[in-house]
This record gives structure tokens, sequence and C-alpha cells, in this order.
């Protein structure tokens, strides 16, 4: 009778350590898979959030804005009174399409670009609040490059409507 050794039954072991190895691999993906459209939706409520209450502010004392406008930010081009009126016009309108995934690239990109407006016309804006304004870039990032997930108008409207298989609108993720 021949007894087996410990190098017989390596390549047993070693094919089941593998088989282990790749089902836990596949089901932290899945994992992860199953969060990305929650993970997706609170990326747009955070980023969505700080914008639409700093148009809130804005509109609930509309003169200190005005001066805010006049004296403190150094928007180019435009007029005080009419950098406030597009300002706070684009802090309550694109968070809510944010949001709602509705339009959501376009959303996050022009808040993308207000947000680095806000950055550059602010001059004493602290270590901190620059902090801040780089998180939120980042999360409009991550909306811009990636989309708005599954839990989004978008999804739903390019599946629906553009017959856009799990609501991939050209050729990108929605």
């Amino acid at each position: 009778m021949q007894t087996a050794t410990p190098s017989s039954h390596l390549p047993t072991m070693s094919t089941s350590l593998a088989a282990r190895t790749t089902d836990l691999v596949r089901a932290v993906r899945q994992m992860l898979d199953a969060a990305s459209p929650a993970v997706d939706l609170l990326i747009r409520v955070l980023a969505s959030m700080v914008f639409f209450q700093a148009g809130l502010t804005k509109i609930s004392n509309w003169n200190g804005t005005v001066s805010l406008f006049e004296n403190v930010y150094a928007v180019p081009l435009l007029p005080p009174e009419i950098a406030a009126l597009l300002g706070t016009g684009v802090e309550l309108f694109f968070p809510v399409l944010l949001l709602l995934g509705f339009g959501s690239r376009l959303a996050a990109a022009v808040l993308f670009v207000f947000n680095i407006v806000a950055v550059i016309s602010y001059p004493d804006l602290g270590e901190v609040g620059l902090k801040d304004h780089q998180t939120w870039g980042l999360l409009l990032l991550v909306t811009l490059l990636h989309g708005p997930g599954k839990l989004s108008l978008d999804h739903v409207l390019g599946a629906r409507f553009f017959g856009a298989p799990q609501g991939r609108l050209f050729g990108r993720r929605a």
C-alpha cells in the first residue's frame, strides 16, 4: 500500500486555495457592484446639498449677497449684480438636476467649473475652505466621469426612451 506524501496533496491544496480565493474575490466584487448605485446616489446628494444650501443662503439675504459680489468676490468680466444673480441661479438650479440624476453630467460639469471660479474669485478662502472646494470638486468629477449611476433619471430615461441597455447612453454608463 502506498502512502500519500505531502507533495502529492499540494496540487489539490493549491487548486482548492485558488478556487476559494477566486470565489471570495467574485463575492466581494458582487457586493461592491451591488453597492455602487447607492454610492453614486450618495455622491450626488452630498454635492447637491453643498451647492443648494449656498444658493439658499444667498437668496435669504440678497442685499448682503450683492454686497459680497461688489466688495469681496473678484468675479471677472461681470457686474456684481449679474454675477450674484447668475451664481445664485447656478447654485439653485443645477444641484436639483444633479440630485435627480437628470442631465447629471452637464450639471456636474457646470458645478465643477462654478466651483473653480469660486476658488479663483475668493482670494481669502484659506486652507480649510480650499480643502472643502477640492472635496466638492472631486465628488463632482466622479459623477462627471463615471455618470450618475442606476439610481438616476438619466438611467431610467436612457433605458426607456433611447433603448440604451441598462441606461447606457452614448456608449457610456449612465
